[in-house]
């Protein structure tokens, strides 16, 4: 217990850690990000989050940015308010604190871009109750979980059952990126070298 309590203290003695940088609400989001072992780390979408895709965290990022009107790198509960009558399921205004509450890691009342993607994790994981503001806000916002995540899926909430094949895909999605590069780099080799072969022609 004294152990414990050691910890908890030293926990809130800590001032917040800085982020990589404003270019993104992932940069953005990661300054309050504590590890389990106490330790800082800086917050990474694609590491944390493998059971989407790179495309499906691109359109999460999208409408994170499109609803972050502050351009602070959270959405708070005005923004939130404006989100859902823009996506045709207006809450109350402590319908729209409930859904911040329920995945505000933080305590600091508003989402980061992390705790937007915890969202998207919880709705796929059918851990939303179908009547809460969350759900309506993962199943209105008209991110492609179902086709592009899960290859194929009936339904946003069938992810769950892929969740095994995430891990691979992304790796794929890296080397095929790495093999056209490397493709594009090879014809690009090539038509240097045919260009060569054409220019000592004339010169003869």
């Amino acid at each position: 217990m004294a152990a414990a309590a050691e910890e908890l203290a030293g926990r809130r003695g800590r001032g917040p850690e800085p982020g990589p940088g404003p270019g993104s609400p992932a940069g953005r989001a990661g300054g309050g990000e504590g590890s389990p072992g106490g330790g800082r780390r800086v917050f990474s979408p694609a590491g944390e989050f493998r059971e989407f895709s790179r495309r499906q965290l691109r359109d999460m990022e999208r409408l994170f940015r499109q609803y972050d009107a502050g351009k602070d790198g959270f959405i708070d509960l005005m923004e939130l308010k404006l989100m859902m009558e823009k996506l045709g399921a207006p809450q109350t205004h402590l319908g729209l604190k409930n859904m911040i509450k329920e995945v505000d890691e933080d305590l600091d009342s508003k989402l980061s871009f992390r705790e937007f993607l915890l969202i998207f994790r919880k709705a796929a994981a059918g851990e939303l109750q179908e009547d809460s503001g969350l759900h309506a806000l993962a199943r209105l916002s008209e991110i492609d979980v179902s086709t592009e995540g899960v290859k194929g899926a009936k339904s946003f909430f069938e992810a769950k059952v892929q969740a095994i094949h995430d891990a691979s895909r992304f790796e794929e999605e890296i080397k095929a990126e790495q093999e056209e590069k490397k493709k594009q780099a090879e014809e690009l080799k090539q038509r240097k070298a045919a260009f060569k072969e054409l220019q000592s022609t004339f010169k003869q």
